[in-house]
C-alpha cells in the first residue's frame, strides 16, 4: 500500500492555490481586454478600417464577409494571444519546473505551442467563420444552427483526435510482449464491460511530465486503451487495473452519450441567452447588427459569463458521474486497496491536492477530490475483507 507523501501534499496545496491565482488573473485579462475593445471603439473602428481596406483598396466585391471576419479574428486574437505570451510561458513552463512536475526543454514547449496553434488556430478560424455565416443567414435563429454545427464538430473530433492530432503530440505503440500481462488483463477489463477497443497503448508522456494517466479515446472504430509510460513504470499491475476500470465504468454507464447530450443541452442554452444579450449589445454600441464583427468582444463577454455561473453545475454533474465510475472500478475489480494505493500514488506524483477547500471543489474540481476516493477504496476494501 503506498503512503501519502506530506512533504507533496504542502507542494500539491501551494502548485494549486497559484493556479488559481493564475486562472483569475488569465480570466480577468479576457474579460478587461474585450472591454477594452468594445468602450475604447477599437472594434468598430477596426470592422471600418477591414472594410474600406478590402473594398477600396482591394476592390474586392465577392467573399468581403469571409475576409473581413478572417482579418478581423487574426488581429484581435493575435494581439491578445501575444500580450497574454508571459502568462502561457510561466503557467506552462515556468510552474511545472518549478515544482517538479515537467520534463520538457523549452524548445520542446515552444514546438507545442506551435503544434497547438497550427491546429487550433484553422479549426477556431473554421468554428467562427460558419458561426457568422449563420449569423448572416439565419437572423434571430443563428443560436440553434451554431448548437447544432458544435454537436457535430465535437462528436467528429472526439472519433478522428486518436488517429489523426493526438499522434502529433505523442507516439502511440502497442504494448507488446514486454507488458503482455498487463494488455491481457485490460482487455479483459474491457470485455467484460462490454466495451470494443482497438487495442492496448503505451505513449510516451514522460517527455513532457512526470505526472501519470491513463484513458479510454475515441468513438466507434477509434476506441483504444492509452496508457502514460509513468503510469506503466510506476504502478503496478493491479493499480493499473483499477485505473482503467474507473476509465471503462464512463462507457458502462454511458457516460459519453450523456455528456455529449447534457453539453449540447448547455451549449443550446447558453447560445440562446447569447443571442438575446447581444441584440441589447448591439443597440448599446450601435453595432451594424448581430453579423457584425465588431460584436465579438461583446459575444465573448456574454458566453464567457454564462460559462462561470454554469461552470459549478457542470462540475457537480461531472463529479456524479465519476463517482459512479469509481464504484464500477471498485465492484467490477474488487480491489479496493490497490484503488486507494493507485490514488495515493497519483496524488503524489501528480501533486494532487487530497483536501481541497469546499469552495474549491465547487468552482472547479471535475472529480472528486483524491482524498475522498481514496477514504472511499479503503471503505470497499475493509467491508470485502470481512
Amino acid at each position: 500500500m503506498t503512503n501519502l507523501d506530506l512533504e507533496k501534499q504542502k507542494q500539491a496545496k501551494e502548485y494549486s492555490r497559484i493556479n488559481r491565482r493564475l486562472w483569475l488573473v488569465d480570466t480577468l485579462f479576457g474579460v478587461v481586454y474585450a472591454l477594452a475593445w468594445l468602450f475604447l471603439g477599437w472594434s468598430i473602428s477596426l470592422h471600418e478600417w477591414l472594410h474600406q481596406l478590402i473594398t477600396v483598396n482591394w476592390s474586392l466585391t465577392i467573399g468581403v464577409d469571409w475576409l473581413i471576419v478572417a482579418l478581423y479574428i487574426a488581429i484581435f486574437g493575435g494581439i491578445s494571444a501575444i500580450i497574454n505570451l508571459p502568462l502561457s510561458y510561466y503557467s506552462g513552463f515556468v510552474l511545472p519546473h518549478r515544482f517538479g512536475q515537467s520534463n520538457q526543454s523549452l524548445k520542446d514547449w515552444v514546438v507545442d505551442q506551435l503544434k497547438g496553434f497550427a491546429i487550433g488556430a484553422p479549426l477556431g478560424l473554421i468554428m467562427l467563420e460558419l458561426m457568422y455565416l449563420a449569423l448572416r443567414l439565419t437572423g434571430d435563429a443563428w443560436w440553434l444552427w451554431v448548437a447544432g454545427g458544435l454537436l457535430l464538430f465535437n462528436i467528429l473530433v472526439s472519433n478522428l483526435a486518436p488517429v489523426l492530432i493526438m499522434p502529433l503530440f505523442n507516439k502511440y505503440v502497442p504494448l507488446g510482449d514486454e507488458h503482455k500481462e498487463l494488455e491481457e488483463r485490460l482487455l479483459a477489463l474491457a470485455k467484460r464491460a462490454n466495451t470494443k477497443v482497438k487495442g492496448v497503448f503505451k505513449f510516451d508522456m514522460s517527455k513532457r511530465t512526470k505526472a501519470a494517466n491513463a484513458a479510454l479515446t475515441g468513438l466507434g472504430n477509434t476506441r483504444r486503451i492509452i496508457l502514460g509510460d509513468t503510469l506503466i513504470n510506476e504502478f503496478t499491475l493491479d493499480e493499473i487495473e483499477t485505473v482503467l476500470a474507473h476509465e471503462l465504468g464512463h462507457h458502462v454507464h454511458k457516460d459519453i452519450p450523456f455528456l455529449i447530450a447534457f453539453g449540447t443541452v448547455s451549449t443550446t442554452l447558453s447560445l440562446f441567452i447569447a443571442s438575446l444579450a447581444l441584440d441589447s449589445a448591439v443597440n448599446f454600441f450601435s453595432f451594424i447588427s448581430p453579423a457584425d464583427i465588431a460584436a465579438l468582444p461583446a459575444l465573448m463577454l456574454i458566453l464567457t459569463a454564462y460559462g462561470l455561473l454554469t461552470s459549478p453545475i457542470n462540475n457537480a454533474i461531472s463529479r456524479w458521474r465519476e463517482n459512479m465510475a469509481d464504484d464500477y472500478a471498485l465492484s467490477s475489480t474488487e480491489k479496493g486497496e490497490a484503488f486507494a494505493s493507485a490514488f495515493t500514488r497519483l496524488a503524489n506524483q501528480n501533486l494532487g491536492e487530497i483536501d481541497p477547500e469546499k469552495w474549491v471543489v465547487f468552482m472547479f474540481y471535475s472529480h472528486p477530490p483524491l482524498g475522498e476516493r481514496i477514504e472511499k477504496a479503503k471503505r470497499f476494501a475493509a467491508l470485502n475483507s470481512t
